[in-house]
């Protein structure tokens, strides 16, 4: 009968000291798949929350937001005006274009756009008077005073960032450099873009996609607002093709860039993050499938300065 109930307490001992465990192996298990709902993303080199990465990102440019186009002088020689302007180009906008520019806080792509528009506008003002070469010149002067009013043909471009400090510094650059026509500046996430259903003939988005935490989001987004028709634009850094660029590149990147956001904006970290944000970017090819999964037809890209950074197009149609 001892022995009985001797037993009967060892087993019920180990019932309770497993039990315990158990319970504790499901709550570890239960707080993994907690971590793992809310996501994890890298920021950088880093491994962050999902929740935690857009205000790391938002702190980032807040804090280069005043020395950000000094910076990019700086990086790369200039040459990020060039890329800009071969992507001008590639659009090709006409009078009337309506232009959606995501993660354009300091105007570079809008003031392009515009500047562009304006060109082809005037443009079509000589051929319009050349093909009316009998007109008198108080013809000639009444056409011109009505093209005076509308030098943008009905073209508008929308600004839309998330960061109110890049905004800040895009509205004083337009300010200074007198641009007042056919802007607009919106705050405005890329993941849920504050616009209806097929606003916009062309959505661009320059060095700026790779810190969105959803890509893919971001991208559904740009397919929802662009007309049926409209161009997806993206001009992003990517992926050296030729290994001794590579090597120099990378070496440039890790040992001199944030050297020099320290000098010149006093910030070493986020130039670093910049630096790792880039290498944490799709290649060429991954990019593009990623576009075609969005909904974007007749996607294909185009490297520039041996892929240092590429321009992908693709169409709403």
């Amino acid at each position: 009968m001892a022995a009985s109930i001797g037993a009967a307490s060892c087993r019920a001992l180990f019932c309770r000291s497993w039990g315990k465990r158990l319970s504790a192996a499901w709550g570890l298990l239960g707080g993994a798949r907690g971590l793992a709902a809310q996501g994890e993303t890298h920021l950088g080199f880093q491994t962050v929350p999902e929740a935690e990465k857009e205000q790391r990102v938002y702190q980032v440019f807040e804090s280069v937001a005043k020395k950000y186009d000094i910076m990019n002088d700086s990086m790369s020689f200039g040459i990020h005006r060039l890329w800009k302007d071969i992507l001008l180009h590639q659009m090709n906008p006409y009078p009337g274009t309506q232009l959606l520019d995501v993660a354009g806080g300091t105007g570079d792509i809008a003031f392009r756009f515009i500047n562009y528009v304006r060109s082809q506008r005037e443009y079509q003002l000589r051929q319009k008077l050349k093909s009316h070469q009998n007109l008198s010149w108080q013809e000639i002067s009444k056409s011109y005073q009505e093209e005076a009013l509308k030098p943008l043909g009905g073209s508008q471009v929308v600004i839309c960032d998330i960061n109110k400090e890049m905004l800040k510094v895009g509205k004083q650059k337009a300010q200074h450099l007198g641009y007042t026509e056919g802007l607009s500046w919106v705050v405005g996430n890329a993941e849920e873009l504050p616009f209806d259903d097929d606003k916009f003939d062309v959505y661009t988005i320059a060095f700026g996609i790779r810190n969105v935490t959803h890509i893919d989001q971001a991208l559904q987004e740009a397919y929802r607002v662009l007309q049926p028709g409209g161009r997806f634009l993206c001009l992003e850094f990517s992926q050296v093709n030729n290994p001794l660029i590579s090597r120099l590149y990378d070496l440039y990147s890790f040992q001199v860039i944030p050297v020099l956001g320290e000098i010149i904006a006093g910030d070493w970290k986020s130039y670093q993050y910049l630096v790792e944000s880039i290498r944490q970017f799709p290649a060429q090819e991954e990019f593009k499938t990623m576009i075609e999964d969005a909904g974007f037809l007749k996607v294909e890209y185009r490297n520039l300065t041996a892929g240092i950074v590429a321009v992908h197009s693709g169409f709403k149609l």
